[in-house]
């Protein structure tokens, strides 16, 4: 069976199977608050949002997408967040972290003085909230607008669409670039432990929520300082919540997001064989049998006894069966022999016709030959 990686050999592992015959797609347990939606499906404009406009401060209007849960961020809480940004009267989008697969993090009270609108908005909600933010241009990037984004003209009203993936209460407002790198990944580890926990209660929105909480403090611009024995620390915890984000995402029929989170992993290891089936199993649900097969055959090779891998290349190696199957019946079809045109019925009258005038030239000639 494919086991799900854990950061360190000698941690209690305790596994929950994902599928249902208990194969290969399973997620670690190890021994907050938050819930999780997908993608914005358009992001060329604000989303439509029937729900009532509810004034947080003069400058600052709400309205909810989606409800969240639990309490609402305090004065320095570090909050985790996924936003795009419009400059409202030109409806150009300037910044998007879903995009970017990268969450914010914004410490409140501390936010940098463009994010003092948004700032104010994401203390209003709860976790696992998303909302549309209208900000006016006070609380945004001001009178000069932004040289960072040039879309966002002078005076410029901004609209925000925000999802707070979670936050953590912290009275000295610690962010994560105050903190060591052990710090950090005990702190990502733990988020990781939350998330399995909530998995293994069928919380799948909540679950996935913490493991992006998780990714978000061994972002980019941590990894890249990283080296040696802190880089391989930190990928026993990064790679492990993309697995099990995409293992999620795969029960919640959201494959593309499925993909891309595997994609992560193997740009770190090419040849991760959860990574692998994973992105297989996505890739065929999705119809990309061909793909789906490339990546079943390669992590075959690296676990050749898995028997969940073997059962997915087996259904493939059915499916295109039955796929060839109907196209040679559809080819006999198209190619066979021609069919035997069947006789019509005539007319009644004309085969009496034809008859009588048969019969009278076999008399005509009978009679001429006697007469010869």
């Amino acid at each position: 069976m494919v086991e799900v990686e854990e950061s360190e050999q000698q941690e209690e592992e305790v596994e929950t199977h994902l599928s249902d015959n208990n194969d290969a797609d399973n997620i670690v347990v190890e021994g907050s608050s938050v819930v999780h939606g997908g993608l914005p499906l358009d992001d060329s404009r604000p989303p439509k949002v029937e729900s009532p406009l509810e004034v947080i401060q003069e400058k600052v209007k709400k309205q909810i997408m989606k409800e969240g849960q639990g309490q609402k961020p305090s004065k320095y809480s570090t909050c985790f967040l996924h936003y795009k940004a419009w400059a409202e009267s030109t409806l150009h989008k300037f910044e998007d972290t879903w995009q970017e697969q990268q969450p914010l993090e914004m410490v409140i009270g501390k936010e940098k003085k463009e994010m003092t609108g948004l700032a104010i908005g994401v203390s209003s909600m709860k976790s696992g909230e998303r909302a549309l933010l209208y900000v006016g241009w006070e609380l945004g990037y001001g009178k000069e607008g932004s040289f960072s984004f040039p879309n966002v003209p002078p005076m410029a009203d901004i609209v925000y669409e925000v999802e707070l993936i979670g936050f953590d209460e912290t009275k000295e407002g610690k962010a994560r670039a105050d903190m060591t790198v052990e710090e950090r990944i005990s702190a990502a580890d733990r988020r990781k432990m939350d998330g399995n926990a909530l998995f293994k209660d069928e919380k799948l929105d909540e679950a996935m929520q913490q493991y992006e909480m998780a990714i978000a403090y061994m972002g980019d611009d941590f990894m890249f300082q990283l080296f040696g024995k802190y880089r391989d620390m930190a990928l026993a915890v990064k790679n492990p919540c993309h697995l099990n984000m995409a293992a999620c995402m795969i029960k919640l029929n959201r494959l593309d997001e499925a993909v891309g989170h595997c994609n992560l992993v193997l740009a770190e290891d090419e040849n991760n064989v959860k990574a692998l089936y994973r992105r297989g199993k996505a890739r065929a649900e999705l119809g990309q049998t061909d793909a789906a097969r490339e990546d079943f055959l390669k992590a075959r090779k690296f676990a050749p006894e898995d028997k969940a891998i073997a059962k997915e290349l087996r259904l493939i190696a059915e499916q295109d069966k039955a796929v060839y199957k109907k196209q040679k019946e559809l080819y006999k079809g198209l190619f066979g022999p021609r069919p035997e045109p069947k006789p019509q019925k005539g007319n009644l009258l004309v085969v009496i016709w034809q008859w009588f005038l048969s019969l009278l030239f076999r008399l005509f000639k009978r009679t001429k030959n006697k007469d010869e």
